[in-house]
């Protein structure tokens, strides 16, 4: 046998047959254009009409946000600029393999190089070219390969067309050799209640079709060519903790009975159902971008009520955290700032947007206000990127203004724990956003491919931030949540806890796991936990640690 490490999503465990994701399509060759210009243009334009209409017919049969990520796949490949440069480099002697591979990587790096929301775009780009390129060479596109058996999915990496049509019947299991705890891979595995390991470095190199592997989500082990004894008992832990998993719906709580609220992440008010369905107390985070991220001017106070309302109805008597609008800089709005940044992450982003722009902040605060007069929800509302005190005291004071009861402020920028004292002095609560957190904390663009090894969590710096945080929360006697990627990883939640956090929000997909780790152990072994992985000099030693 031989074992493997990486990051696991889930706390699941698979048994079965390796199945291998064929390479990408290698690049073009260089070759001159040798035919036509024009009758090429015509030939790329009709590949593209092509995988547009493929990727549509993939998002009606997906549905839910699979759809939704296909359907933005689509959109890229009719984007009139593209074939436009394909044509510039079809003219310049390029061949139509050539310009359409370089086009859609010119367009890549452009927002790769914007970093943040459009960044997330660029890795959907590279599918939708190995798709045009293949109709182009009259080859099938590379994808997942068809089983009649169970199969544990083994790739380098997965493209959203691929995860989001995913044969759930038959797969039992996604390993990939690159990826962190925020990439698309593990997202999507977790939506999808699939036991993942992702990030585990010489996976490929050591993995054949046909090999028998044991995925061991909660450990972040790939075991490869198991014996029978070791099968048998991944076979018998594998039932127990899916007993666990599918146990009663109950309220979220540590073993020793301490409570540990349990919310949803939602990103619309059509999320809400599956939400309450799947045992949310309440909504963690809010996101309210979807009234603001495709229109070209800024919702009506009207708009935005009929909205928030729709949402907080679905939560009668419980808390829901709404986070005003996280635009700007790396999410350009024609209304709210879409000067060009050198280095949009580090730009006028969050709360320093909004400022800039108060009526918009004003507008939403209203719409909030007006909704949680109508609804019998808990509602509070907090700000992205808050810095300091200063920025605190100017939401908090506008909030209040505006008629909130409870205004609080998201950690997402370091500097927020190290004077988290002074923030809870002012605000009624603090929201820990670990995946800005874990980016700015370790200087690593959380879209970057080359430095996913440090969009961790798990990272000893970042647990000791939120160590401060949940300590200062705890002497102003003000609550400290996370809704982050990292509450939904079930041994981080446990760690989270120990360091002081109060509640935890998460997809609603991840609740169960969650739930079911959380009654493993009490206060004080959660501490005992969470010390341990302090004192680590990793963010692998932190999480062996924990384990230990």
């Amino acid at each position: 046998m031989g074992a493997l490490s990486g990051v696991g999503v889930g706390r699941g465990i698979a048994v079965a047959k390796v199945l291998r994701m064929p390479e990408p399509l290698a690049p073009p060759s260089d070759e001159p254009l040798a035919a036509d210009a024009g009758a090429e243009h015509e030939r790329v334009r009709q590949a593209l009409e092509g995988v547009a209409h493929e990727l549509q017919a993939r998002a009606a049969a997906a549905g839910g946000d699979a759809q939704q990520v296909l359907e933005a796949a689509a959109l890229m490949a009719q984007d009139p600029a593209i074939l436009d440069d394909v044509r510039a480099r079809l003219d310049g002697g390029a061949n139509a393999e050539r310009a359409t591979w370089d086009a859609y990587g010119a367009f890549r790096d452009m927002l790769t190089a914007m970093g943040g929301y459009m960044a997330e775009r660029a890795t959907d780009l590279d599918d939708v070219a190995q798709r045009v390129v293949a109709r182009l060479r009259g080859v099938a596109a590379p994808g997942v390969p068809q089983s009649d058996e169970p199969f544990i999915l083994v790739a380098r990496d997965l493209a959203p067309a691929d995860t989001a049509t995913l044969d759930l019947e038959r797969t039992l299991a996604l390993v990939t050799e690159e990826g962190g705890p925020t990439s698309h891979t593990a997202i999507l595995a977790r939506s999808k209640s699939l036991p993942a390991v992702v990030g585990v470095v010489g996976l490929l190199s050591a993995v054949a079709d046909g090999q028998r592997m044991i995925v061991d989500a909660r450990a972040g082990t790939v075991v490869l060519d198991p014996d029978d004894a070791s099968v048998a008992a991944a076979l018998v832990e594998r039932e127990s903790r899916a007993a666990a998993s599918s146990a009663p719906i109950t309220e979220g709580a540590l073993a020793d009975g301490t409570k540990v609220p349990l919310l949803a992440n939602v990103g619309s008010p059509k999320d809400a159902p599956a939400a309450v369905a799947l045992g949310a107390e309440g909504v963690g985070l809010f996101r309210t971008e979807f009234l603001f991220l495709d229109s070209s001017s800024a919702p009506s106070v009207e708009a935005q009520t009929v909205a928030y309302t729709e949402l907080l109805q679905a939560f009668p008597g419980k808390k829901v955290v709404a986070r005003v609008l996280d635009a700007g800089a790396d999410k350009p709005l024609p209304f709210l700032n879409d000067a060009h940044e050198e280095n949009p992450a580090l730009g006028l982003r969050g709360i320093r947007a909004l400022r800039a722009t108060e009526q918009i902040l004003r507008d939403q605060l209203t719409a909030l206000a007006n909704a949680q007069a109508a609804t019998e929800a808990e509602l509070w509302v907090m700000a992205p990127m808050i810095a300091d005190v200063e920025e605190t005291e100017y939401f908090v004071g506008l909030g209040r203004e505006l008629g909130l009861r409870t205004v609080g402020a998201m950690a997402e920028v370091p500097s927020i724990a190290v004077v988290a004292d002074q923030v809870l002095e002012v605000a009624d609560f603090v929201s820990i956003g670990t995946n800005d957190l874990t980016q700015y904390t370790l200087a690593a663009d959380r879209q970057l491919g080359s430095v996913a090894a440090f969009q961790d969590p798990w990272h000893p710096a970042v647990l000791r931030l939120v160590g401060m945080l949940g300590e200062a929360g705890a002497k102003a006697g003000k609550p400290v949540g996370v809704c982050g990627e990292a509450a939904a990883d079930p041994a981080l939640a446990v760690v989270l806890v120990g360091l002081g956090v109060t509640s935890l929000s998460m997809s609603a997909s991840a609740l169960a796991d969650v739930r079911a780790e959380l009654l493993t152990v009490t206060l004080d072994e959660a501490r005992e936990r969470a010390a341990r992985a302090v004192a680590a000099r990793s963010a692998a030693g932190a999480r062996a640690a924990a384990a230990a």
